[in-house]
């Protein structure tokens, strides 16, 4: 018998055996699935696509499907204007993002053991905080005893004290006998960033004056930073970030060719500084939108083609890391960091795992260093040119979060710049509603926390550090995303240590363990995320199995937990004998609409106000802060 081998089609077209599908046909069956769940009604309104888009907190409509039919403006070509698919026309594939790791530590030894082993084992520039909330800027010279300063680049967190850095490291790269040709890093000058960080404004005029006796003495070292972190770090979102970024870029500019520089010098002095987050592609699409926005700007200026690439350096979120199970957060942060990659950062800072808790461990530096490692030697990351490009849905995004950046960049600019914008509290109001936005995602539980509000381990041993010097003040909040349910594992930890048991409600399970166990999951789940024990009655027959169960455990707050069907028959009659127990308080797992007339005194459902659940919860256990 002879077997007859296919032979190999000259063109090879991925998918082409199957029929063509057009949008229509793909809204007809989502909305016969949607008509199904009774989410969409028989008139077809509202639109399968209103119905499954999402909002950011830019308002942007994120789609559930984009195809080539969404209109957005050409890319480009990677290296080239506008710079969205990379500022080098190779990308990183020929030698990878400048693999960067922060050092705070004020002892001048452990900075320099830790430095040291950083490049030792993958990175490429160190990150060093100085000053007050760092290294004392006299011990500069300690800290990097045995690097090897005309390879390692070294970037500068000075604060107010940049004056004295600057000439510090200056000072140091000539005792070293570094060719001034050839010293990389920034000086990390960034007067709008303390203005952000502390309220109190510094002299731009001296930092331009540095800057520039900078640009003449050492061509390829960067002396400021236009940083977004302080924006991020205080709720703001993606586009807010953005537009306080291309903000300060635009001032630091006008003051350096004011000061005599031209524009392409001053251009090249400029970093920028961006937080990534867990949510890959607005950061991918965030890193995109800010090359596209600073080649208008500096185009507007008169720089030439080849000096309006941003150059952009991403870090790891803060506001997104969590004390409580830090070990996830060595996933938020990989996320993070593929996203960086991917969205062309040309260096990327992994923050360590313990971050949130403390000056991190060796362990958790290594852990961040070999992040890195692991995508650019092990998943090949670098060696793909702008992989994100072709993405309809990455395109589309770029372009709508580069508008709404734009806008914003816009607004700031008629307020007088972005001194004058924070001055004026134009810059904190506008963080502060959309950080009230995002709280109360949070609360309700719409943005998981893996760990804290999902999920939350409360046998977890805490993590120690060492604790991180107290960082100056007074501007905008530093706020984390995990803060107010940690709060109340922190009152959680407190009354264990006084009275040697957590604070506990009781979960009044009716029935048999395969009726009640949904609820009682998910009820033991909200609650444990806010440091209550759940002892639960287990598989019961009837009321008086629960309230003994009840009576038993000591709790004097209960939560009813079954199913409908098994409500609508005993709900009522278990509630008042729970009540009649001593409970002071008994909820329902379920919907207050349904229930309401069951005599329980509140409900927990999915989309319920979790953390305000858990805070009146706290009260009615007399749990003060």
């Amino acid at each position: 018998m002879t077997t007859q081998v296919p032979q190999q089609p000259e063109h090879l077209t991925l998918a082409g055996e199957f029929p063509a599908v057009e949008r229509e046909q793909w809204r007809r069956s989502v909305e016969a699935v949607l008509r199904k769940s009774g989410a969409l009604g028989e008139d077809g309104h509202p639109r399968a696509e209103d119905l499954l888009a999402t909002t950011t907190y830019e308002g942007i409509a994120i789609q559930p499907l984009y195809t080539a039919e969404d209109p957005v403006p050409p890319a480009g070509l990677p290296g080239l204007a506008p710079f969205v698919r990379g500022s080098q026309p190779a990308g990183s594939a020929l030698s990878g993002w400048d693999v960067r790791q922060r050092h705070a530590d004020p002892d001048p030894a452990v900075t320099n053991r830790e430095v040291l082993a950083d490049l030792e084992h993958g990175a490429a520039s160190v990150w060093l905080v100085t000053g007050e909330s760092g290294l004392p800027v006299a011990s500069l010279g300690d800290a990097l005893n045995g690097v090897y300063l005309e390879l390692a680049g070294v970037v500068l967190e000075p604060g107010a004290q940049f004056a004295e850095s600057t000439r510090a490291y200056l000072e140091l790269l000539r005792d070293n006998e570094v060719t001034p040709s050839e010293a990389t890093g920034n000086l990390g000058l960034d007067p709008l960033g303390w203005q952000a960080r502390t309220g109190s404004a510094l002299d731009l005029d001296q930092a331009v004056r540095l800057a520039a006796d900078c640009a003449r003495s050492h061509p390829k070292l960067r002396a400021l930073v236009a940083d977004a972190l302080p924006y991020h770090d205080a709720g703001g979102s993606d586009a807010e970030e953005l537009g306080c970024s291309i903000a300060a870029g635009t001032a630091y500019l006008r003051a350096l060719t004011e000061a005599g520089l031209d524009v392409d010098t001053a251009c090249r002095l400029v970093e920028f500084r961006y937080a990534a987050t867990a949510d890959q592609f607005l950061t991918i699409a965030k890193l995109r939108a800010a090359r596209r926005l600073w080649d208008r700007v500096s185009q507007v200026a008169g720089a030439s083609p080849a000096h309006r690439a941003q150059h952009q350096h991403a870090v790891t979120s803060s506001a997104m890391l969590t004390r409580r199970d830090p070990w996830v957060n060595m996933l938020r942060t990989t996320l993070a960091c593929f996203a960086a990659g991917t969205g062309g950062a040309d260096a990327v800072t992994v923050l360590p795992f313990d971050a949130a808790i403390g000056l991190p461990d060796g362990f958790a530096r290594r852990i961040a260093r070999n992040t890195q490692a692991l995508l650019l030697e092990e998943s090949h990351l670098a060696q793909v040119i702008d992989p994100a490009g072709g993405s309809w849905y990455v395109e589309s995004l770029t372009e709508q979060l580069a508008r709404t950046a734009w806008s914003w960049f816009q607004e700031i600019e008629r307020a007088g710049g972005l001194a004058a914008a924070q001055s004026s509290g134009l810059v904190a109001d506008r963080l502060a509603a959309t950080w009230q936005r995002r709280r109360d995602n949070i609360a309700h539980r719409r943005d998981a926390i893996t760990g804290v509000s999902e999920f939350p381990h409360l046998a977890e041993k805490p993590v120690q550090r060492k604790p991180v010097p107290q960082a100056p003040g007074g501007g905008l909040p530093v706020l984390r995303y995990a803060q107010d349910f940690e709060e109340l594992r922190d009152r959680s930890d407190a009354v264990l240590a006084e009275t040697g048991h957590r604070p506990q409600l009781f979960l009044a399970t009716l029935g048999p363990v395969a009726v009640h166990t949904g609820r009682s999951t998910f009820t033991a789940n909200l609650f444990n995320a806010g440091g209550i024990e759940t002892p639960a009655a287990g598989a019961t027959a009837g009321a008086e199995e629960v309230v003994a169960a009840f009576t038993a455990s000591g709790a004097t707050i209960a939560c009813l937990c079954s199913a409908d069907k098994v409500y609508a028959e005993r709900a009522a009659e278990t509630i008042a004998a729970l009540k009649a127990a001593g409970a002071r308080r008994v909820l329902l797992a379920g919907s207050p609409k349904a229930w309401a007339e069951v005599g329980a005194d509140g409900f927990v459902f999915a989309g319920c106000d979790a953390l305000r659940t858990l805070t009146d919860t706290y009260r009615e256990l007399g749990v003060s802060r």
